[in-house]
């Protein structure tokens, strides 16, 4: 924090919300506005004052008000909702590329595509732009929606002469077509590796779809398109900006590496649209170290985050591990049989893998969806919480999805943080395959809250939609786009979505003391509405609009109406 901040905002710490001296003025002010701080000596107020990039004054607009000089920038919120900056705990940042470009992808999801006949056309149109051999890709296409997966056959009426590979809104479960399977030498007579499985027709033949480790082999058979570093950079600033629109502040990234916390290092930085914590693989720990780079390595715009691990598979894919039998068929064998796919790693292993993030010092963040994974997520965390104490990891896991009494009691007493789905608006059909009894505990919002474990917002973007409003109502409904409503024991009030999409965010990555909320001397990352969460009715809280994002005091994004 600039000294000049930290002598103001020490005053205003005694004082509570203060009155500038006749040479200090605020760089910008927020006046007559319906302020949700989400500080709870505070919760409401009219206005504040930012300073260089931090809060300094916190109060009623006549408070404000004498921190307004000549240079001072004023937002009238004209009694508009102002709340923190939304923080996505978890996504998957895609560069976005102009769609004229042979790397942009095709968007597949139902809004784009309606049915099998628009995927291939969309696909087809595509390899007009593309030159022959390089990759067509597709993403979030959704099974329940167009009836079926696309299978190689559909796949090859769009094109012949390009490598095709389509990921489910799973991100677990794809597709490819006849040139990639080739091209990765997948037959009849190769086996499903271990973690993963190739789908087959009656005879035996690989129809196209692959479930989990089995994708890596189909999207490493064809080399990359060339790409530069510069694309990489304009790509990832165009995605943070349309994340800047839709009122996120700052992103998780969940699975990145040290070549890409240097590409954030280069397209991150003070005036950008979104700060950036990177989750880096596991796989990459001994680089890490061997680069001297330890847990919180960074800065306010780029840091590494918890190292993210995976030990199973997906909610909406139906890939997750189960104790009991999913209530649908088996994909491969068409018997009611199915438990999913088993993890690629043995407890020992994971055992393993947990206590080298842990002893390395860092915080642990853990893919895990079913009941089955998670138990055994539970054994590795408890021992090497034992093997070598630490008051406050906040190790986390990731999803948490198909959850028990036992698991949450567990997860409550290792001090765990949950960073919980909140997709049920686009993805409830999916979870009608794991049974009503299992539903009641999904995406467990309520229960964990009630219970005083700590919950991260999130969207896990690509799989839902990274829209902060849209997740809350999600949270808060639990009702899908087709009025159907999952699992109505574990929906929140927009208060409570409200605050696991800010502080809660914040404390999941150690960062509850510099965002999170309105409070003097927090960077100054905010968000105007077009109307309150927490008044208008729960079935329209994702038609609000975002007006203005703030990051640190300066704006970098205004809408219609700002």
């Amino acid at each position: 924090m600039p000294l000049r901040v930290f002598g103001v905002c020490s005053l205003c710490v005694i004082l509570g919300a203060c009155r500038s001296g006749p040479d200090i003025h605020a760089d910008l002010v927020v006046l007559n506005g319906n302020v949700v701080t989400v500080d709870d000596a505070r919760p409401r107020v009219e206005a504040f004052a930012v300073l260089a990039d931090s809060f300094v004054a916190v109060g009623s607009t006549s408070d404000i008000e004498p921190w307004v000089g000549p240079a001072t920038r004023v937002i009238d919120a004209a009694g508009r909702t102002v709340t923190p900056g939304f923080i996505d705990a978890h996504m998957h940042p895609r560069a976005i590329y102009p769609d004229s470009s042979p790397l942009s992808t095709v968007d597949l999801r139902p809004v784009s595509v309606a049915s099998m006949a628009d995927l291939v056309a969309a696909l087809a149109a595509k390899a007009t732009l593309v030159p022959d051999g390089q990759w067509i890709q597709g993403v979030r296409y959704e099974d329940t929606k167009l009836g079926r997966h696309p299978t190689r056959a559909d796949l090859d009426q769009a094109s012949s002469t390009h490598p095709i590979y389509l990921s489910h809104s799973s991100g677990h479960v794809g597709v490819a077509n006849s040139f990639v399977l080739k091209a990765a030498g997948v037959t009849r007579d190769t086996p499903d590796p271990p973690g993963g499985a190739f789908d087959r027709d009656d005879d035996g033949e690989p129809n196209g779809v692959c479930r989990e480790v089995a994708c890596g082999r189909l999207r490493r058979a064809v080399p990359a398109t060339p790409i530069t570093r510069q694309d990489e950079v304009d790509g990832m600033r165009r995605a943070l900006q349309q994340f800047a629109a839709d009122g996120i502040t700052t992103v998780v990234d969940a699975g990145g590496s040290p070549e890409k916390l240097g590409l954030y290092q280069k397209a991150v930085g003070p005036g950008s649209p979104v700060r950036v914590i990177v989750m880096v693989l596991s796989r990459y720990l001994e680089a890490l170290r061997a680069g001297g780079i330890s847990a919180g390595f960074g800065n306010d715009w780029v840091k590494v985050g918890p190292i993210k691990g995976h030990h199973g598979n997906s909610l909406s894919g139906r890939t997750a591990w189960l104790f009991e039998p999913y209530d649908m068929v088996n994909p491969e064998t068409g018997e009611r049989d199915y438990y999913g796919i088993p993890p690629d790693q043995t407890q020992s292993e994971l055992d393993e893998l947990i206590y080298s993030i842990h002893d390395a010092g860092f915080q642990v963040g853990v893919h895990s969806n079913g009941d089955r994974e998670i138990t055994m997520l539970l054994e590795a965390f408890e021992k090497a919480l034992a093997r070598q104490p630490r008051a406050d990891h906040r190790h986390r896991i990731e999803h948490a999805s198909v959850a028990t009494p036992a698991i949450l009691e567990k997860t409550k007493a290792l001090g765990l943080v949950l960073v919980l789905h909140s997709y049920v608006y686009e993805h409830g059909d999916k979870m009608e395959a794991f049974g009503a009894d299992r539903i009641r505990l999904m995406h467990a919002n309520r229960l964990a809250l009630d219970m005083g474990i700590p919950v991260a917002g999130n969207s896990d973007y690509g799989v839902s939609a990274a829209l902060p409003l849209l997740r809350i109502q999600s949270m808060v409904t639990r009702t899908s786009a087709e009025g159907k409503v999952y699992g109505p024991e574990q929906r929140i009030s927009p208060e409570e979505a409200i605050r696991v999409w800010t502080m809660g965010s914040a404390f999941s990555v150690f960062e509850e003391v510099r965002k999170g909320s309105i409070e003097v001397g927090k960077l100054a990352d905010f968000v105007v509405l077009s109307a309150d969460p927490t008044e208008v009715p729960a079935d329209t809280i994702k038609d609000i609009a975002v007006l203005t994002t703030v990051v640190g005091g300066t704006v970098v994004y205004e809408g219609e109406g700002s």
